[in-house]
């Protein structure tokens, strides 16, 4: 059928793939950083208190440009028919009447918005009113709350809005030239807060509630439309949220799950409706391929692991080994990681407790068997919340550096009560787009049909079992389980 590209424009660089559209094979890669605005080091976080260091919280989208340039500089696009667009979720660019930014670009780590996704939620009636609106409950990083940041920190700014995007719309939207149709994807649209996943609709009372009047927003197209064609003839498919890409790069389907580990944590899985948690623990996602994906995040995950091999004067690696020479169960030692609170269970003002502490306990190694049983119980409370919503979950799939260290491998399988899955490393955000592309471009052929995606290959992965220690596990969750309800009661309801 020909060549493809997928786009991977994430909060610090593009990267390229260009694959063929049959097979999902990779022809060849491009890569090059985002440039740094002046001034994007520590600047002032606002309303949510000052950015860490090095935190980008806007930029002007040129820059995404001006990337996407440079990844795709020598001929790298030379013979691709159809371009998938893929990029960072939760930012927003505001547009004025004429199709002009209002300000920079506002990008998806930048949490300022903390007292305004309170007051959202305060607004609307509750948590419940929001899961039951848009499937979601406010988030700082969110659009709606951005959106409500800008009209409390700059009312003139707000009041200039006429439209917004988000970064994957904003790059199609310039790749096609600019045209008056604007476009998004289910996938993008169920992450800003102002689009329901379960009625498929906009609500756009929300973006009046949040910004004080009402904006236009992009028409949502399926996952198989094209969002048109460049002057050359040059297909560009319907473009996505990086959650959305990756687990379409994965083969992510019925019976999986997905377990990220960052310094915070995040378990999703696709399912065929979208699902209202009244308590907002489920943000109720769409998928890239017409399905569902609902997610839960926790705020504690490598965080804890770091934290412990600090304590410990070690690094992860040397933590990994450690833990190992302790035995399931750490010697009665129980660590429930809300270092940061915890938003699984919803507790944003506790912290970690250190439980079952005796003299024979007292060791590095037990210590360090606890902070990754800590943090996998964490994930496993996480995934507990979609499977008591009907998601069956037989294997998971585990990303992150993190994912590689032993101690995560021997111990995750009985902990997640399921077959663990560490796929080898590759740009999968950059490959779902791909692959998006390439189901575009063979519906618009009539050679593949709008219901059915383009079958590449599953990725290569190092497969783990859960085997005979499944009953440790079990009783390690127990263990875990007991500590938690003694000290936070009903924290699950």
């Amino acid at each position: 059928m020909g060549i493809v590209a997928g786009l991977d424009s994430s909060s610090e660089y593009t990267r390229i793939v260009v694959c063929d559209a049959d097979t999902g094979a990779v022809v060849r890669q491009g890569y090059a950083p985002h440039p740094v605005p002046e001034g994007a080091e520590g600047a002032d976080g606002g309303e949510g208190g000052p950015s860490a260091a090095g935190r980008r919280t806007e930029i002007d989208p040129q820059a995404w440009l001006l990337s996407l340039g440079e990844a795709a500089a020598g001929g790298l696009l030379e013979g691709v028919q159809a371009i998938g667009v893929s990029a960072q979720q939760n930012g927003l660019v505001l547009l004025d009447e004429a199709g002009s930014p209002v300000r920079p670009a506002l990008v998806g780590n930048d949490r300022r918005a903390q007292t305004a996704a309170a007051d959202l939620v305060d607004a609307l009636g509750g948590r419940e009113a929001w899961a039951q609106a848009v499937g979601c409950v406010p988030r700082p990083a969110q659009p709606v709350a951005k959106l409500r940041w800008l009209a409390r920190q700059e009312p003139e700014a707000a009041r200039r809005v006429a439209e917004v995007l988000q970064p994957h719309d904003w790059l199609v939207w310039q790749l096609l030239g600019r045209p008056a149709r604007r476009t998004t994807d289910r996938g993008g649209a169920s992450g800003t807060g102002y689009w329901s996943a379960a009625a498929e609709s906009w609500r756009p009372d929300l973006t009046e509630l949040a910004l004080g009047h009402r904006v236009k927003l992009p028409e949502v197209i399926g996952p198989a439309e094209a969002a048109g064609q460049t002057p050359e003839g040059l297909l560009i498919s319907a473009g996505t949220g990086e959650t959305m890409a990756a687990a379409f790069g994965l083969g992510v389907g019925a019976g999986d799950a997905v377990v990220s580990l960052g310094a915070s944590g995040s378990v999703f899985s696709v399912h065929h409706q979208a699902l209202v948690e009244p308590t907002g623990m489920i943000t109720s996602f769409a998928d890239a391929t017409g399905m569902h994906l609902p997610v839960v995040h926790t705020l504690n995950a490598v965080r804890v692991l770091r934290g412990t091999a600090e304590l410990l004067g070690t690094d992860l690696e040397g933590l990994s080994e450690l833990a190992l020479k302790s035995t399931p169960g750490s010697y009665g030692l129980v660590l429930l990681p809300y270092l940061e609170g915890e938003r699984t269970p919803d507790l944003p003002h506790t912290a970690g407790t250190l439980a079952g502490l005796r003299r024979e306990s007292m060791r590095p190694e037990h210590l360090a068997r606890a902070a990754f049983e800590g943090m996998l119980c964490g994930l496993a409370d996480a995934l507990d919340v979609l499977r008591s919503r009907g998601v069956a979950v037989h294997r998971v799939f585990l990303l992150g550096p993190a994912a590689d260290l032993p101690a995560v491998q021997a111990i995750a399988p009985t902990l997640l009560e399921a077959r663990v899955a560490v796929p080898e490393p590759a740009d999968y955000t950059a490959l779902g787009a791909a692959r998006q592309a390439a189901w575009a471009l063979g519906a618009a052929r009539g050679t593949l049909s709008p219901r059915q995606p383009p079958l590449w290959p599953a990725p290569a992965c190092r497969v783990f079992e859960p085997g005979e220690e499944l009953a440790a596990g079990q009783a390690v969750r127990q263990q875990y389980v007991a500590v938690r309800e003694q000290t936070h009661p009903g924290a699950f309801g």
